[in-house]
């Protein structure tokens, strides 16, 4: 084939090929590597299937590889900004733990949450934190692993606890005026702000109410640990660390930034020097342990600080179970993610260029003919592009565009549109793991998707919502267009 053969756009049955082929060869790798799939095998399961892809589309389609390339370097630079987010998170987690900053909230959240209400009150708080801050991704990187941790003291189940967290992170994620997916799902299908998230909050209170009853059961249902063991704990910090409620200030800074908008990069950026900070003035002889040096001087804790902020560091409190809790990897532990987002974005992007997406989606078109239908086929296209390009923006801005002219032929209202896209888009994304807000969220709280994926109850029930209501026909109203 050369650069100027004709297009041609594969059918449906040879455009999910590629995707069967993803889906097979992850199910095996994850069958050999379990819980390592993802520092690799994944990786190269995404790469063969961009062949597959590329094959395809050239042999087949008359895709010249100029396009295909293209293409695969547009949605890698589409995704350098959430790179580069990735990294500050690294060192933020490992400067927020070994500052104190983490283990100030750990030490007092053990001794304020109750067991019987934590998991409930865990999503609660990412909740409200979500909302005001309108990023999932920084709810879970900071209040979200204090949770996590004090979760797993209180003898929590890992999926259970992250559960919790993205739940409530991704509430907030969709319905915060603040949020990037919620302003783009509004924008893109030209529907004002605040008509779209009123209108969210038909399908998003139930979710969110039903996943609340959840948690708050399973808190009851929950055995826990003993006063002694907490104790025994939060001694066991207070030896390790300087705890002082000063070291708040950094993380209370940060909302202040957020709220008044300032660029995440920025933000998260001066987290990390605050933290830095903080580490110099409380934990000094801990950036010397980190360190290795025999002495203690500022070369040691100078090196102990870098450290910190990009590789692992292991501290010992005296506590296995708190050693565990308290170790962090830096900007080197999201490597492995940062891997897997650019092996993703090449499978999305050879996706696009040889029209297999277009092509897939036209099975969606034959399942309109009533509202349930038209919703229906909306949410698991949504699933679809946020399964096949790896990225929420990418899949809100492909939905919208797919669905947009569709809805308003059939005189329906762009809120239905910009609603189900955010029930299918937006909070779906943390449950496929190789999605950039899968792949984060799994790296940020060190579980896997698949681990925490049956307890993201509102994540699960908002899609499942959506298409209920529509069922039901409440609060839809369709003009009818005439020909």
């Amino acid at each position: 084939m050369t650069e100027n053969s004709p297009e041609k756009i594969p059918s449906p049955l040879l455009s999910l090929v590629p995707v069967l082929v993803l889906v097979g060869l992850l199910v095996i790798a994850i069958r050999i590597f379990g819980g390592d799939t993802m520092e690799g095998a994944s990786q190269i399961v995404l790469l063969i299937a961009t062949a597959v892809c590329v094959l395809i589309s050239m042999t087949y389609g008359g895709v010249g590889w100029g396009k295909i390339e293209s293409t695969i370097v547009g949605n890698i630079s589409g995704v350098t900004t959430a790179l580069l987010i990735l990294l500050l998170i690294g060192a933020l987690s490992g400067s927020w733990m070994v500052s104190g900053i983490i283990p100030t909230l750990l030490y007092y959240g053990v001794q304020i949450i109750h067991p019987d209400y934590f998991l409930v009150t865990t999503c609660i708080i990412c909740s409200i934190v979500s909302l005001v801050t309108g990023s999932s991704w920084t709810t879970v990187a900071t209040i979200g692993i204090a949770l996590f941790g004090i979760g797993k003291v209180q003898g929590f189940h890992e999926g259970w606890i992250a559960g919790a967290i993205i739940s409530g992170a991704y509430f907030g994620d969709k319905m915060s005026p603040l949020s990037d997916t919620t302003i783009l799902a509004s924008s893109i299908t030209d529907t004002p702000l605040f008509k779209h998230i009123r209108y969210m909050m038909i399908t998003t209170i139930p979710s969110l109410t039903i996943a609340l009853l959840i948690y708050l059961i399973a808190g009851f249902s929950n055995e826990g640990i003993s006063f002694e063991d907490i104790k025994d704990f939060t001694a066991a910090l207070s030896r390790s660390y300087h705890i002082s409620i000063w070291l708040l200030a950094v993380p209370l800074g940060m909302c202040v930034l957020i709220a008044i908008r300032v660029h995440p990069v920025i933000t998260l950026f001066l987290a990390v020097v605050g933290a830095g900070l903080f580490a110099l003035i409380f934990q000094p002889e801990l950036l010397h342990q980190i360190s290795g040096s025999a002495e203690l001087n500022a070369s040691s804790i100078f090196k102990g600080l870098i450290i910190t902020f990009c590789n692992s560091t292991q501290i010992e409190t005296g506590n296995a179970s708190l050693n565990e809790l308290v170790s962090t990897r830096g900007m080197a532990g999201m490597l492995n993610t940062i891997w897997l987002i650019i092996c993703a974005m090449c499978f999305g992007g050879a996706m696009k260029a040889g029209q297999m997406l277009t092509s897939i989606t036209s099975l969606f078109l034959r399942f309109m003919k009533r509202t349930v239908g038209l919703v229906t086929s909306t949410v698991f296209a949504a699933l679809f592009f946020n399964t096949c390009t790896a990225d929420q923006y990418l899949s809100v801005i492909l939905t919208g565009d797919t669905f947009k002219d569709i809805y308003k032929q059939k005189g329906y209202e762009s809120k239905l549109l910009s609603r189900t896209i955010e029930d299918g888009a937006t909070v779906t994304s943390p449950l496929i793991p190789w999605n950039t807000c899968g792949m984060t969220q799994a790296t940020v709280l060190g579980v896997s998707t698949f681990v925490y994926l049956p307890y993201c109850f509102f994540n699960l029930l908002s899609p499942l919502m959506s298409i209920l209501i529509a069922a039901t026909g409440y609060k839809i109203k369709r003009t009818i267009v005439k020909a």
